[in-house]
Formats: structure tokens, C-alpha cells, sequence
């Protein structure tokens, strides 16, 4: 089951399937914020952010470790692809309990996500039993089972509870994973796919940041449809600045580093924990395109509303801040450096909040374009007279 030296790294039609299905997941979480930005209450505006987090962040965990998995085994074998495509139909199932996961589905969200991680572990630990890799599922399984607790529990909350308890989730998923699991008697001993596979898992982050671009145009061509056709010039307006963004978005994240981390990765003298830092640096650009998808479709379903609401303003500019910040640490993944012109354009868009907080949707996501346009264009400009650049990550 485990890959062989010389397996292809490019990733398999079973992966691009598993893709499909995140792309439908994505877009519920974007449909559930929306929908929570549309309320007239502050507070519940704001909730919906930090909902919307909690939300996004298990359904990417999810892929990541599909994406170590296919790393380390043979997808193109039958075991392979069956867990590959049981994980997809539990990502389908995981989405479409998103609408409801602070309500109704809060119990089907968390029974699916806690059955894909800790049930997937032990899955695989009972598949390659007598592997030393057996060990670290192991470990892994048992850290899922502890935050199962808070999980299940925080189904059965309401409100500002059941938030703190998925919060706390969610913090040791994650945590525990940075700290390789330790476990008492078990070790705490990485064995990083980076180190091994990076061509592979490199092209699969790729992956993922492509479709959750696709995703942004998706939900954004859904709610033009859905609101006005073609009779509102505000709304087409928002379409095409919109599908502009996601242009400028996909260029800033190409020009160079997105092409070559996976080669820096493989040259460094520390490439698990390089891959860790770029998987780290993916994980706030897809929250920065999710962000900036939401903001997108707020102008869609809000096209005649004269300001711009702060929680509002925390997606439509927070969500290009976040993905320009991702792909400023990419930068130093891959060359070492981090480009003044990344930072310029962070501190543009958080300057510019504030005068935006007094202007319509519409004209703040035009802003945000033109800044981001800036960085696009200073991208280019560095690429004429540097048309060479190689990887150069830290030593």
C-alpha cells in the first residue's frame, strides 16, 4: 500500500474527484456566512466570523490529512482509493450538515468530522499493522479521541458555549498535530510526507488553492443569478470586479513561489518542517479567499446598502490581508525573503479600512481590487528585471 521510491508524484483522477467534493463544502461554509452577515444584529455579525472560522478550519484539516495520506500510500491501488473516496463521501456529508452546525445539525457536524478523523485513524492503523508508520495513526487517533470530548459535547450547547468548546477543538487538532502527538509511551516522533513526497504534496496544495479560487467565482456567479440576472448594473459591476480579484489573486499566488515552493521544499535542509510552514502559509491564503468570497457575494445580495458594516469590512478587506500574508510567508518559504511591496499592500488595505467603513460594499471591494492590482503589477515589473529566480529557502 505504502508509495514506492519511484511513484509518480503528480497527483491522481481519485484526488481531483475528493476535490470536487471540497469545492461543495467550501461553498456551504461561504452560503452559512453570508447568510449570518445578513442579520441587522452586531453581534451576530461578528459571531458569524468566528463561525465561519470554526467551520472552514475542520473541513481544510480534513483534506490536509487526505492529502498526507495519498501522499504516503499508493493511490492508485483499491485500499487507497476506497478510504479516498469514503473521506469524500464524509466531506459531502460534513457540508451539507454546515447550514445548521450552530443549530439543528450541530450533532451530525461533529459525530461526521470526529467518525473522518479519529475512525480514519484507526482505520489505518489496523490496515498497516506491524509498519513502523502504525505508530504515529496510533498517536494521531488518540489525540482525535481526546478532542472528540469537546467536539460531541459542544454539539449539545448553545451560543457562546457551544463556540468555546469547537474553539477548543479545534485548537487541539491542530496543536497536537504541530507538537506530533505525543502520547505517553508512544513518543511524539514526526515522520513528515514533506521529506519525502514534497513534488506530490506541493501539487496538492496547488490543487486546493485552484479550487477554492473556483470556488470564490462559483458562489459569486450563483448569487449574480440568483439576485438580478443581468438587470442591475451595481450587481454587474460586483460581478466583474469580482471575477477580476479572483484574476489578481491567482497571479499574485503564481508569480514564482507558488510554481517553485515545491522544488524550495525539496532543496532545503529542513524540508518537513519547510513543508509544514508552506502548508501553513496555504491554510491562510484559502482563509483569505474564503474571506474575500464572502465579501463578494455580500456585494450580490446587498448591492443598494450605503456603508459598510465593520464585521463586513473584516471579510472584504481582511480576506485579501489574510491571503496576501499567507503568500508573503510562502515568499520566505521559498526565496528566503519576504518583498516590501507584500507589506506595503497589508498596510494599504488596513489603512484604508477605515475610510471603507464609511462607504457602500461595492466600493470597498473595488478598492481592495486596485490595491491588490498594485502588488500584481509590482509582481511583474521585479519578474523583467529579475527573470531568474531560483529557490533559495532558509538554511
Amino acid at each position: 500500500m505504502l508509495r514506492a521510491a519511484g511513484s509518480q508524484q503528480q497527483a491522481t483522477l481519485v484526488e481531483l474527484f475528493f476535490d470536487l467534493v471540497v469545492v461543495f463544502a467550501l461553498n456551504r461554509v461561504v452560503a452559512f456566512s453570508t447568510s449570518g452577515f445578513g442579520s441587522d444584529s452586531v453581534a451576530e455579525q461578528w459571531t458569524t466570523v468566528v463561525e465561519g472560522s470554526l467551520l472552514i478550519l475542520p473541513l481544510i484539516w480534513v483534506w490536509s490529512r487526505t492529502a498526507y495520506l495519498t501522499a504516503r500510500f499508493e493511490p492508485r491501488r483499491g485500499g487507497a482509493q476506497v478510504t479516498v473516496l469514503a473521506t469524500a463521501f464524509g466531506l459531502l456529508l460534513l457540508g451539507t450538515a454546515v447550514p445548521g452546525a450552530f443549530d439543528a445539525s450541530a450533532m451530525a457536524f461533529a459525530g461526521i468530522y470526529v467518525v473522518l478523523q479519529a475512525g480514519g485513524s484507526l482505520v489505518t492503523v489496523i490496515a498497516i499493522r506491524g509498519h513502523p508508520l502504525r505508530i504515529l495513526y496510533l498517536r494521531s487517533a488518540c489525540w482525535f479521541c481526546l478532542s472528540a470530548a469537546p467536539w460531541l459535547l459542544g454539539a449539545i450547547m448553545h451560543g457562546y458555549a457551544q463556540i468555546a468548546l469547537w474553539s477548543l477543538a479545534v485548537a487541539v487538532d491542530l496543536g497536537s498535530a504541530r507538537l506530533g502527538w505525543p502520547v505517553p509511551g508512544l513518543g511524539r516522533q514526526r515522520a513528515s510526507a514533506w521529506a519525502y513526497f514534497p513534488d506530490h504534496l506541493a501539487d496538492r496544495y496547488r490543487q486546493l488553492l485552484l479550487i477554492a479560487l473556483g470556488e470564490t467565482i462559483l458562489a459569486v456567479g450563483i448569487a449574480y443569478t440568483n439576485e438580478s440576472g443581468f438587470h442591475s448594473p451595481t450587481n454587474t459591476v460586483g460581478l466583474v470586479i469580482a471575477f477580476l480579484t479572483t484574476v489578481l489573486l491567482w497571479r499574485i499566488y503564481f508569480h514564482t513561489a507558488g510554481e517553485l515552493f515545491g522544488e524550495a521544499v525539496k532543496s532545503a535542509k529542513n524540508p518537513a518542517s519547510l513543508g509544514r510552514t508552506a502548508g501553513t502559509a496555504h491554510l491562510a491564503m484559502i482563509m483569505g479567499v474564503v474571506g474575500t468570497a464572502v465579501g463578494h457575494e455580500l456585494v450580490q445580495t446587498h448591492a443598494t446598502t450605503t456603508r459598510t458594516y465593520p464585521a463586513w469590512l473584516a471579510v472584504i478587506v481582511g480576506g485579501p490581508i489574510a491571503y496576501v500574508a499567507g503568500r508573503a510567508l510562502l515568499e520566505w518559504v521559498v526565496f528566503s525573503r519576504i518583498a516590501l511591496r507584500r507589506l506595503l499592500g497589508i498596510g494599504a488595505l488596513l489603512l484604508l479600512a477605515i475610510p471603507l467603513a464609511f462607504a457602500p460594499p461595492l466600493a470597498a471591494v473595488a478598492v481592495v481590487t486596485v490595491v491588490l492590482l498594485g502588488i500584481a503589477v509590482a509582481d511583474a515589473q521585479r519578474s523583467v528585471r529579475h527573470p531568474d529566480d531560483a529557490p533559495a529557502p532558509p538554511r
